[in-house]
């Protein structure tokens, strides 16, 4: 088992799975670019920019891109992002904050493994992309029902 993740201005905060450095190694090993440290990154992933932002001391990790300012989204597009929040954005989701809608994958720090931080940049950055199209996070759907077939599944 590791050794509790510490940070000088905080107390023993979490045992987590992947360290920051790990954390930070998986970004800089899928992104195009990365800029940052101690657990807060710029990444550009294609066309796509990200920002990762972790708190040990509340175990969290935050994954998030901008998609659109918030009033330049009309309400089919806010309804269809929340049905995708439902199917098709699996572990990212839409949010909005501060007048701006993003593409987000939240999560606590300390069961996050590699894998999942590589596929959380991956489903954002597909969020991002498929916005206003599939409102998809990758190649898995979730349960679909058929567009006005109510909640018969596929």
């Amino acid at each position: 088992m590791r050794e509790p993740a510490r940070r000088d201005d905080a107390d023993t905060i979490c045992s987590v799975d992947v360290t920051l450095d790990e954390l930070e190694q998986v970004l800089r090993d899928v992104a195009d670019e990365l800029e940052g440290e101690d657990g807060r990154w710029q990444i550009r992933l294609g066309e796509v920019a990200l920002a990762c932002m972790t708190d040990l001391r509340f175990d969290r990790m935050r994954l998030i891109a901008p998609i659109a300012e918030l009033d330049e989204v009309n309400e089919e597009l806010r309804n269809a992002c929340l049905e995708a929040n439902f199917h098709t954005a699996l572990d990212a989701r839409y949010a909005t904050s501060d007048g701006v809608l993003y593409a987000a994958f939240i999560h606590p720090l300390s069961p996050l493994d590699a894998d999942q931080a590589e596929s959380a940049v991956q489903q954002v950055a597909n969020l991002v992309e498929t916005f206003g199209t599939t409102f998809s996070s990758g190649a898995l759907v979730f349960g679909v029902p058929p567009r006005g077939q109510g909640g018969e599944m596929n």
